[in-house]
């Protein structure tokens, strides 16, 4: 966590909630996203990475 990373406490000093900084909380729902769809996806069947490059070649999308 970066500096300007806050907890607050409750009356007894315990750690009830914490204050990030916006670019922090951004990354970590960035990374949160980026894990529900490896999840989604794990049982789907994967293809090569020569089958991948074919494609992406037919499709226009990557040069020979």
């Amino acid at each position: 966590m970066s500096a300007g990373t806050q907890f607050l406490t409750d009356s007894s000093g315990e750690k009830v909630a914490v204050v990030l900084p916006l670019q922090e909380y951004d990354a970590l729902m960035e990374d949160l996203q980026d894990l529900a769809v490896i999840a989604e996806r794990r049982d789907e069947s994967r293809i090569s990475l020569e089958e991948v490059k074919r494609r992406l070649k037919a499709d226009g999308l990557l040069s020979d």
